[in-house]
């Protein structure tokens, strides 16, 4: 068992039982890299069909209202982290309660809402797109005249790979793409005409300690990402820009564990500059090349973190490519399992469907010095 209750003092030894809130390919993965460093993991997902069952000895299929399969599942393990971050407040309360719960609940309260997370990092002096809480159609029309168009409305909560949005050009109609959102609770954005989109993966330790991975370059098809490529092709110098932004926003949060932070890279007269997008507070799809292309993964890293061990130190082994097999796509595994270098990992899920992430193809090509 942890030697106390405390996020600062969780120190797990090998053998001990990390619990996953979520059991799709991201606890999967977690899971795989845990049981390397000799730990277990319990995975809890309402999900039957969940991926990261297949890998974990001991699994809790129930949904996060069911308070006694919560206490349970906290009861069964040392200390609990999530692969997602839309985990639901009073679950993360009730499980806080009996077992550390890492990255802090509290960090939810933040990325769980894109209004609070936009507010969080602009109080850090960050530079994000303009931005307007919207609450009605006629707040809509107000925060339109504010910011101007394009722009892209967004639900506060619960959006991803491009669900809950909708961009709004000259012409729309207003009123009837409140209508269609569906919601009482959304942020208006101004539409930032950037040049590449950008991640960094960053994790923390309880003591403060932080390791960037390189900036990674991100190809989205479909508001999906497609391809993530490292080292992003940008200046070192702005790519020192986008590790210490991720490690203040770490910092800020007294984050404990990985995060990712997508940025906008923007070209304008004085040169290239930096806004944040989002914060995922949690492994995330552009890192997956660490699996591979990195002498340590993101996986590793937040297991290592969570279980209040040392942090690894990235060394990247060469230029990676990282492909995403959406759907249909998985069903060409064979043609990628011939591929020279190449190295398939498949998701275990069910039937492919358009826009489900099946698997990854991950590529590595050593740098020219290194040859």
């Amino acid at each position: 068992m942890i030697e106390a209750a405390t996020a600062d003092r969780v120190k797990l030894k090998p053998g001990d039982t990390i619990g996953i809130l979520g059991g799709g390919q991201l606890g999967r993965m977690l899971a795989l890299a845990a049981a390397r460093l000799g730990l277990r993991c319990q995975v809890f997902s309402p999900d039957p069909d969940s991926p990261a069952f297949d890998v974990v000895l001991n699994a809790a299929c129930a949904e996060y209202a069911d308070v006694e399969a919560l206490e349970l599942f906290a009861n069964d393990v040392d200390v609990i982290t999530y692969e997602f971050e839309n985990v639901p407040a009073a679950a993360a309360m009730i499980l806080a309660a009996r077992r550390p719960v890492l990255p802090n609940r509290k960090v939810l309260e933040t990325t769980q809402d894109r209004l609070a997370e936009k507010d969080f990092v602009k109080r850090l002096g960050i530079g994000t797109a303009a931005y307007a809480d919207v609450t009605s159609a006629a707040s809509l029309h107000a925060a339109i005249a504010k910011i101007g168009l394009p722009a892209v409305l967004k639900t506060r909560r619960f959006g991803y790979d491009g669900k809950g949005q909708a961009i709004i050009r000259e012409g729309d109609n207003f009123d009837r793409v409140w209508a269609d959102i569906g919601t009482k609770s959304a942020i208006l954005e101004a539409f930032i005409p950037f040049e590449r989109e950008i991640s960094v993966i960053a994790a923390r330790s309880a003591n403060g300690e932080v390791e960037c991975f390189d900036v990674t370059e991100n190809e989205h098809r479909d508001h999906i990402l497609k391809m993530s490529r490292a080292p992003a092709a940008i200046p070192d110098a702005l790519a020192l820009e986008a590790r210490r932004i991720a490690e203040a926003i770490a910092t800020a949060l007294d984050y404990v564990g990985v995060l990712a932070v997508e940025m906008f890279v923007l070209e304008d007269e004085s040169g290239p500059r930096i806004l944040v997008n989002e914060i995922a507070p949690r492994v995330h799809n552009s890192g997956h090349w660490t699996l591979d292309g990195a002498s340590i993964s993101q996986f590793e890293q937040h297991i290592r973190a969570i279980a209040g061990w040392p942090l690894g130190k990235p060394v990247r082994y060469g230029a990676v490519t990282m492909t995403n097999l959406i759907g249909d796509e998985v069903l060409d595994y064979e043609k990628w399992l011939t591929v020279p270098g190449a190295t398939v990992h498949l998701y275990g899920k069910g039937a492919p469907r358009p826009g489900r992430k099946m698997g990854h193809v991950t590529q590595v090509e050593a740098d020219p010095a290194q040859k």
